[in-house]
């Protein structure tokens, strides 16, 4: 069996490879990158480094010779046209190199969503059903990445998290769960036309942010809502599903979700 990995250089891909190289041998592995150097690190630990550029079509069919399994992460490209092309290139290469299961990296509850970027998930998604090859999708939930654009450094250190009013909830995860779930999924033969929402098993909301802050920090941080409070990320938020949970993340993973504290712990590296 072979397992490749595209968007291998990647964070998520890189914690994906660590935790697969758990369960499986590295010879077994193929990482798909886009720079052939960019991989030499992951080339030394044993692991199979191929070319594989999304708006090169021979290069992912080259790729994916001989791969039984395939992870494929969605492109990172900021125009959504430019992704959907790149995604369709890579299923119809995976299609013509006879893979036997293929996956792919979504976005949680899309269709309680409407925004381009679920658009083009639910797309891709379509796209593989229809080749007929065995497929999982894994629809991982918001980065924990997504607190960071509230300065919580700035918010310890003035003992106050300013946001906007309103009733916010989150159901964000960090890469590392999302990473061992995946590999898990990866290193098993069970999830075939399956589909998991990769999200917290409970949501959370700022007044739980500035709880986990006060712990980890020591003093006292407190939450304050403000209409002056603004940033793009709000309005974004508010066309998404950042509310509903699921238990998919922990039962894949086999244990609890890092909790919120331990997860921004490692976010503000405290």
């Amino acid at each position: 069996m072979s397992i490749a990995i595209t968007g291998a250089n990647g964070k998520l891909g890189r914690l994906i490879i660590e935790q697969l190289q758990k369960v499986i041998p590295a010879g077994q592995i193929i990482a798909c990158v886009r720079n052939l150097e960019a991989g030499n690190e992951l080339a030394a630990q044993g692991i199979e480094v191929r070319k594989c550029d999304y708006d090169q079509p021979d290069s992912i069919g080259q790729a994916f010779a001989g791969v039984s399994r395939l992870l494929l992460i969605s492109s990172p490209d900021p125009d959504d046209t430019v992704r959907l092309r790149q995604h369709a290139h890579m299923i119809e290469a995976a299609k013509r190199a006879a893979v036997s299961h293929l996956l792919y990296t979504g976005f949680a509850f899309s269709e309680n969503s409407d925004i381009p970027l679920t658009h083009l998930h639910l797309a891709t998604e379509h796209a593989i059903r229809t080749t007929g090859i065995p497929h999982t999708f894994l629809r991982n939930g918001l980065y924990m990445d997504v607190l960071g654009v509230l300065n919580l450094k700035d918010a310890i250190s003035d003992g106050t998290l300013t946001v906007p009013p309103g009733g916010w909830t989150f159901n964000a995860v960090n890469r590392h769960d999302l990473a061992a779930a995946t590999a898990a999924v990866l290193a098993s033969e069970s999830h075939h036309n399956k589909t998991y929402e990769l999200v917290a098993p409970v949501s959370f909301t700022f007044n739980e942010v500035v709880s986990a802050l006060t712990e980890l920090a020591g003093k006292s941080v407190s939450l304050r809502e403000i209409d002056e409070a603004t940033h793009w990320i709000y309005s974004f938020l508010k066309k998404v599903d950042t509310t509903s949970t699921s238990g998919d993340l922990e039962r894949l993973m086999g244990r609890p979700a890092t909790s919120l504290t331990e997860s921004l712990r490692v976010f503000l590296g405290i």
